[in-house]
């Protein structure tokens, strides 16, 4: 196996759902433009309030792919 070298984006995607979903909806969207995907790794979730009330979750997600040659 060759070296291989790797960059690492942070992305926040968002659900009205759960934290989980707003996690998968960050890897959809960068999937889209990014090849080579390798790792998605979740660093921070958090909630968007209004009134008091969950309106949003947040999932901030580091997702890493492989530079091509």
């Amino acid at each position: 196996m060759s070296d291989s070298v790797y960059k690492v984006i942070e992305l926040v995607g968002t659900s009205t759902e759960s934290w989980e979903k707003a996690a998968a909806a960050a890897v959809a969207t960068a999937r889209k433009s990014l090849r080579d995907l390798r790792i998605a790794e979740i660093g921070k979730l958090d909630m968007q309030l209004e009134d008091g009330q969950v309106s949003r979750y947040r999932a901030r997600v580091k997702v890493s792919f492989r530079y091509q040659d």
